[in-house]
């Protein structure tokens, strides 16, 4: 046996091999479709944008903390706590928006 025929090459790296990657570009792919569609039709200025970021975002964080922390560790808590406060801060941020006065029933 020669040296040449214990050589073992390394292997061909595969982007579909790394489901890391995937995701990553799908997050990628999604966010840009979410600002392009927003572009268009967000008349708040970007605050409905960045509000539906934040709550989609952070509800992704635990989804991935379901499948792929258990048993439960530290970032499980982390990104339940932050679901819980982007999530207030956006409903209190609309909560807080000045509405126009009701009007009493007409009968």
């Amino acid at each position: 046996m020669t040296p040449d025929q214990l050589v073992v090459p390394p292997p061909n790296v595969k982007i579909l091999d790394y489901p890391g990657t995937i995701g990553i570009g799908v997050a990628i792919i999604y966010t840009t479709a979410l600002l392009y569609i927003s572009s268009k039709f967000d008349r708040t200025n970007g605050v409905l944008t960045i509000s539906l970021m934040v709550v989609l975002g952070m509800l992704g964080v635990v989804t991935f903390c379901l499948f792929y922390t258990i048993p439960n560790d530290e970032i499980t808590s982390a990104a339940i706590g932050g679901l819980t406060a982007s999530f207030g801060a956006v409903i209190a941020y609309w909560l807080s928006r000045p509405h126009p006065p009701h009007e009493p029933p007409k009968e």
